[in-house]
Parts: structure tokens; C-alpha cells; sequence
């Protein structure tokens, strides 16, 4: 889970001193003392955490806050506001040329998974509606053309390369003049990147800039390496001036120091941030969202953004029917399950949950693998089998389970649990039926 470490214990902080009536100016200070040793125990930058601690406490000891009704939400409230503020305030978007095509050139250090978001920002970019080009403009890096050429494949977007003969300057040049032919509205250039920051590599990347004048020049950093990804944002910016940060990894960063950082100490907006390995985990970067998940209180609007983007209006109007009319099939489940999947994995799932990313159910293990076994045992049922499960006897049962890599019992297991899931939902339609008659529901036990 993002920034586990840090929620879990900002949350404990936070619902100490929601339990008081009152608050004392004695009480904030202890908190914030708690707040800091969280910030700092999460690899967040210490000016970054004096400096936020300070804003908070000035604003909580206030006579407006203390001798409020609920003055422990306010304080949180008050952490809330600052925390969103030092992620950047609102969402910081692309800036498209008024006259296409918009330039990005995406710099950084080697490892940061840079080529790779070439892909994963072109695939975004197409949702929108763009017509997105990748250059090939690192030559050094052994296979690197070749990696964006599959990435490009992957998404669907096209690759323009000339080899690693050439220079940098020239590659992006030609690459701009053919996607402006192509009719290409966006040029993504990947650009080369050196194990750690030196004269050549800044000298090289100021040289693409001057000859391309990219619109945008976006740092790919990786944010599993904490304070060493706020330092680099900083010298790629002194350097070179970037426009935004690109965070990969985030969902691999439990701590999170990076993402509170480096707005602060860069002053450069995070612009997207990578929350997976596929080519469609780059997400758009919401300060509000994410200060929203780390105190808590969910992220329903980008919950709600997910399954509006993977679930097709129309199948959910016609599974709503087959609940209804007791239709509902092994068919219809294992679409749930692919579509779920594409959702990204349940644990960010929970995660944008009011509550539910806590400690409420901090204990709740989320096994992927589970997911993989019960779609192997409904793939190995035979298309009437899946429409109706009654007819599947021992014999079927050996079958699926051998089909499915699986036991027995698992088949059994599942079989089970989809009858029981079956009849709750005739419950809730009988609930919703009684309801809309003005009878009452009466519970089966």
C-alpha cells in the first residue's frame, strides 16, 4: 500500500485526539511531535517537515480551532489542507502547443523506468484523444531503441529511430519534422540517462533542448529511492529546468518521501505518477486525492475515474437485469473478475475506500494468487457448466480441478461460495422488491 507506514500512523495520531472533547495547546504539540517523527521516519525532507509542522501548529493552536465543537477534525482538517498544499495544490496538467505538434522530452537517470513511461504516457495520451510519436534518442544504452520499439508495439504507437549512429540532437530533430508530416500531435522523446549526474549527460540534454525547444521537459524518477529522487529532481532542474516530475514506483513506496518532497524542495509539480508495471498504470497526480488516501479518508473520485474507465455502462445495465432474474452465471462472474482486474490491484483498490485503507482492515490479506485460481477453475468448465453449475457432478469436479491446475476441493470451495453469493443477492432484491411495496423484509433466521 502507498505510504502504509506513514497513514497507519498519522490515522492512530489523529483518532487520539479526535477521542478528546477538548483540546489543549499541550495536546497539538504532542501530536505534531508525532507528526514529525512520522514524516521524517518516512523519508520525507526534514526543512520540508519543520516547515510543515510549523504551518500546522500555528493554524491548530488557534482560538478557532480549540474551542470548536470538534476540534480534533479540525486539526485534521488543518493537515489535510497542508499536506495537499505541499504535494502542489491542484492537479498540474501538459501544457499542449496552440500549435501542434507539443514537444516532451522525458529525462532522468538511468533505472528510473524512463522508456518505459515513453509508453505508458503515449497510451494515456491516446485515451485522450492525442496521436502520440516516440523517438528513439538513446543510443548508449544497449537495446534501449529496441525496448521502446516494443513498448511502442504494445500501446500502438509508432516509433521513429535512426539507429544508435547518430546523435541525440539530430535524432530528435528528424523525429519532430517526421511526426509534424506524420500528423502526429505529440512527440515523446526518450532521452538518454547515466547511472548519476555528470557534466556529459547535462551538457548532452541541454544541447536536445536548444535544438528542439520541447514544450515540456518532464524528470522520470524513481520514488522507492527517496531523498536521492528529491536531490536528482533538484539538479535536473538546476541544470536543465524541467517543467515536471514524472514519479514510477509509487506503488511500491510504502514510505512516500519522495512524493512530499520533491514539489517542495524542486518546486516543480509531480505531473503523473507510475502505480504498476503495465503500460496503463500511469496515473495523473491529484495532491487532494492523495493527501485524501493518506489520512484515510478514501479517494472516491479516482475509484469512481477507474470504473467508469474499465466497466462498460451497458453490461452493467444487463448484469443488473440477470441479478434481478436470478441469471446470474459463472459466465457473468468471470467477466466481473476481468474487469475488476483491469481496475489494477485490490489493495489500491481498498486503498481509495474511505476507512478501508487503515487499520480497519489492515489485517485483511488481499492473496492475488486466489483471484488466478478461481479464474483457472471457471475457464476449465465447459460453456454449459458455466451457465449451470448444478449439472457439474464428482466426475465434472475431478476434471475442472485437473484442468484448472487446482483440487477438489477448491472447485468445491468456489462452487459453494457462488451458490451463497447467489442467494444474498435474491435477498437484496427481495429487500429491494418489499421496499418499493412498503411491506417488510423479514431476515431468514
Amino acid at each position: 500500500m502507498v505510504f502504509e507506514g506513514l497513514a497507519e500512523k498519522l490515522q492512530n495520531t489523529f483518532k487520539k485526539l479526535k477521542s478528546k472533547g477538548k483540546l489543549t495547546e499541550k495536546d497539538v504539540s504532542e501530536a505534531m511531535r508525532e507528526v514529525k517523527l512520522a514524516l521524517l521516519e518516512a523519508d520525507v525532507n526534514f526543512k520540508v517537515v519543520k516547515d510543515f509542522v510549523r504551518k500546522v501548529k500555528e493554524r491548530a493552536v488557534g482560538s478557532d480551532v480549540l474551542e470548536s465543537l470538534t476540534p480534533g477534525q479540525q486539526v485534521v482538517k488543518i493537515v489535510n489542507d497542508e499536506l495537499t498544499d505541499l504535494m502542489g495544490k491542484t492537479e498540474s496538467k501538459i501544457t499542449f502547443a496552440s500549435k501542434p505538434p507539443t514537444v516532451i522530452m522525458l529525462v532522468g537517470l538511468q533505472g528510473a523506468g524512463k522508456t518505459t513511461t515513453c509508453g505508458k504516457l503515449a497510451s494515456l495520451l491516446k485515451k485522450q484523444g492525442k496521436k502520440p510519436l516516440l523517438v528513439a534518442g538513446d543510443i548508449y544504452r544497449p537495446a534501449a531503441i529496441k525496448q521502446l520499439q516494443v513498448v511502442g508495439g504494445q500501446v500502438d504507437v509508432p516509433v521513429f529511430t535512426m539507429g544508435d549512429k547518430q546523435s541525440p540532437v539530430d535524432i530528435a530533430k528528424a523525429g519532430i519534422e517526421f511526426g509534424d508530416n506524420q500528423g502526429n500531435d505529440v512527440i515523446l522523446i526518450d532521452t538518454a540517462g547515466r547511472l548519476h549526474i555528470d557534466e556529459e549527460l547535462m551538457g548532452e540534454l541541454q544541447n536536445v533542448k536548444r535544438n528542439t525547444k520541447p514544450h515540456e521537459i518532464l524528470l522520470v524518477v524513481d520514488s522507492m529511492t527517496g531523498q536521492d529522487a528529491v536531490n536528482v529532481a533538484q539538479h535536473f532542474n538546476d541544470s536543465l529546468g524541467i517543467d515536471g516530475v514524472i514519479l514510477t514506483k509509487l506503488d511500491g513506496d510504502t514510505r512516500g518521501g519522495a512524493a512530499l518532497s520533491v514539489r517542495s524542495v524542486a518546486q516543480k509539480p509531480i505531473k503523473f505518477v507510475g502505480m504498476g508495471e503495465k503500460l496503463t498504470d500511469l496515473e495523473p497526480f491529484h495532491p487532494d486525492r492523495m493527501a485524501s488516501r493518506i489520512l484515510g479518508m478514501g479517494d472516491v473520485l479516482s475509484l469512481i475515474e477507474k470504473a467508469q474507465a474499465n466497466y462498460d455502462a451497458e453490461k452493467a445495465r444487463e448484469l443488473e437485469s440477470k441479478i434481478r432474474k436470478q441469471q446470474f452465471t459463472f459466465e457473468d462472474f468471470l467477466e466481473q473478475l476481468e474487469q475488476m482486474k483491469n481496475m489494477g490491484p485490490i489493495s489500491q483498490i481498498l486503498d481509495m475506500i474511505p476507512g478501508a485503507g487503515g487499520k480497519q482492515l489492515k489485517n485483511l490479506q488481499v492473496d492475488e494468487k486466489e483471484l488466478i485460481h478461481i479464474e483457472a477453475i471457471i475457464q476449465s468448465m465447459t460453456k454449459e457448466e458455466r451457465q449451470n453449475p448444478s449439472i457439474i457432478n464428482g466426475s465434472r469436479r475431478k476434471r475442472i480441478a485437473i484442468g484448472s491446475g487446482t483440487s477438489v476441493q477448491k472447485v468445491n470451495r468456489l462452487i459453494k461460495q457462488f451458490e451463497q453469493t447467489k442467494k444474498m443477492m435474491k435477498q437484496f432484491t427481495d429487500m429491494d422488491k418489499m421496499g418499493k411495496k412498503g411491506g417488510k423484509f423479514k431476515l431468514p433466521f
